[in-house]
């Protein structure tokens, strides 16, 4: 039911593989790709603490409070290492857990922090979850009636994708809640004008694919890679997506799973 948040989802047989979703959004981002995850790996795919289903946000929050919470919940999941695949905050998290040694490889989707130093778009991005988040609490009551119309659709999902007719309208309505009911929208927005995405990238010795969208309207290509281009992964094994947008696991999931088994099946 799109109403009903979990704080996890397990499935599947073989080595582990842990999925990491983007800000404000849940594990379900990953349901497309899932059937075809499963069929390689052992996955793994928490909430993130804070958001809808997930551990509640206490304290203050810390660079390490993402990581730590999804480090504690592999403990707890019984993984010490994995695959990692992360999109946007989460392709974020999962190379900060690859500098903890605690990832066999990383597949990021479009993984924030890439902008480089001093740019001041970035700001405006983050500044911008707020209203969105305001405007999906008043939408909220009725967002399984505007997931069932082609036009509502494709107004919730704008900004995330460029291809939408194949997304369930009730993983839709799901996102749409689930963005009104993030706890951690102010908060991290907060932290994060403030301290910037760090990143130890010398740490980071496992394989990486950076994957990004052309028409990405939340982080742009190339801009939002810029750090990560010249600076962070030289090595990094990158690939573009010509016309595909923030979620490449929800614009082209059958495509986006392809990279992720092809990659973590060297």
């Amino acid at each position: 039911m799109s109403a009903r948040f979990t704080p996890f989802h397990r499935g599947g047989t073989g080595s582990p593989l842990v999925c990491l979703h983007g800000f404000t959004d849940t594990w379900r981002t990953w349901e497309l790709v899932l059937p075809e995850l499963e069929r390689h790996h052992d996955v793994f795919a928490p909430t993130l603490i804070g958001h809808a289903g997930g551990p509640p946000l206490e304290g203050e929050v810390t660079d390490a409070l993402i990581p730590d919470a999804i480090a504690r919940a592999m403990d707890n999941a019984g993984i010490a290492r994995a695959h990692l695949v992360g999109n946007s905050l989460g392709g974020y998290v999962a190379l900060q857990l690859a500098a903890r040694g605690r990832a066999d490889s990383v597949v990021a989707f479009a993984p924030a922090g890439g902008w480089s130093e001093g740019d001041a778009w970035f700001a405006d991005m983050l500044r911008s979850f707020a209203p969105m988040q305001a405007q999906l609490k008043l939408a909220a009551p009725r967002a399984q009636a505007i997931a069932a119309s082609e036009s509502g659709r494709r107004r919730a999902t704008e900004l995330i994708t460029t291809n939408f007719a194949h997304i369930p309208a009730e993983l839709i309505a799901h996102q749409m809640l689930g963005v009104a009911r993030c706890r951690a929208v102010e908060p991290m927005i907060d932290f994060a004008l403030r301290e910037g995405y760090p990143l130890d990238v010398e740490r980071i010795t496992c394989p990486v694919r950076i994957i990004w969208g052309t028409a990405d309207r939340v982080l742009p290509w190339p801009s939002a890679a810029h750090r990560f281009r010249a600076e962070g992964f030289p090595g990094a094994d990158w690939i573009e997506l010509d016309g595909i947008g923030h979620c490449p696991q929800l614009d082209v999931p059958t495509q986006a799973a392809q990279l992720i088994v092809g990659f973590t099946a060297r």
